[in-house]
């Protein structure tokens, strides 16, 4: 199904074909030679759910490894950068802009994890939003994971995306 790029697709819709697959069904990285370098930039985002205890001691800036806030927040921002050396049919990209919000959140309890990512570019920065958050939480596991081994990762996804031929999308709540 075509979709016309000012249109906003919601997480129901999918396209019919998959780009990173040729006719005789082997992976390629897709050409983007040809592609008009524009404006991008997408948002994911997830969440570590552990006890309310956990959370205090990363709150108090006492954690045993240091602080687990800044620290992931810095891990985030450098895996966003080497998407393309961990993912292995994703561009190398020049990103524009990475920024990474994580808030500590007493109703999960625990910690919301929210990349932004940008790019001038001719190809979209999902997977560069999804990798920084998804180390970002990652980072947190590890930093209390001495504390608080049953801590959860979850809720990964990609909230929105804008620029290029598909236009921009949000996910459903």
């Amino acid at each position: 199904m075509a979709q016309r790029p000012s249109k906003t697709t919601s997480s129901t819709e999918t396209k019919a074909a998959l780009t990173h697959i040729d006719a005789k069904g082997e992976a390629r990285m897709v050409d983007v030679s040809a592609k008009a370098a524009t404006e991008r930039a997408a948002v994911a985002e997830g969440r570590v759910v552990m006890s309310k205890a956990t959370l205090a001691l990363i709150m108090s800036g006492k954690a045993k490894k240091g602080d687990v806030l800044a620290t992931a927040r810095i891990a985030g921002i450098m895996a966003a950068k080497r998407t393309a050396e961990l993912i292995p049919l994703c561009h190398p990209l020049a990103l524009s802009k990475v920024t990474l919000d994580i808030s500590p959140d007493p109703k999960l309890p625990g910690c919301l994890v929210r990349a932004t990512v940008r790019v001038t570019g001719p190809t979209g920065v999902e997977m560069e939003a999804l990798t920084a958050v998804s180390v970002a939480c990652l980072t947190i596991y590890d930093m209390i994971k001495a504390v608080e081994r049953g801590a959860r990762i979850d809720g990964i996804h990609l909230v929105e995306k804008s620029g290029g031929k598909s236009g921009h999308y949000r996910a459903e709540n």
